[in-house]
């Protein structure tokens, strides 16, 4: 699948390729301050930028590093930095894309650190914090 996106105030703007027809949530402390709830996204193959130097990167753990645009804040993606399988992964920001039809909620991260205040609809797999940290080598 490809799609085309942009930051809130349009300076940086991308075409997606080998976009996945899924989406992913992501209920951990970071995310949930990152996007003020779940952190939304689908995996990418490929990115092609334009305004690329107004995204500046935030190393946000030892395995990650979440982009954004300089301009107006808006997230543009979480990218895994660690070694192994998931290095290089980019996880674009599903609020970002122009299109938004044809994905459907595959997976849920860090189930046990979602808050109360919200569930979202629907069954799927739910991975814990230490199942997340196990994919990425760091528990």
């Amino acid at each position: 699948m490809e799609r085309t996106g942009k930051c809130l105030c349009g300076a940086v703007s991308y075409t997606a390729k080998g976009l996945e027809p899924k989406l992913g949530a992501c209920h951990c402390e970071m995310c949930r301050r990152w996007a003020s709830g779940p952190y939304l996204s689908t995996g990418a193959n490929e990115m092609a930028w334009v305004g690329d130097d107004k995204i500046t990167t935030f190393k946000s753990s030892d395995w990650a590093e979440r982009g954004f645009c300089s301009v107006c804040g808006s997230a543009l993606f979480y990218r895994v930095t660690a070694p192994g399988p998931h290095r290089g992964r980019m996880h674009i920001a599903f609020g970002t894309l122009d299109d938004q039809s044809g994905f459907e909620m595959k997976i849920e991260f860090f189930i046990d650190k979602k808050p109360e205040a919200y569930t979202l609809a629907g069954e799927r797999k739910q991975l814990t914090a230490a199942e997340v940290m196990a994919m990425f080598g760091g528990g």
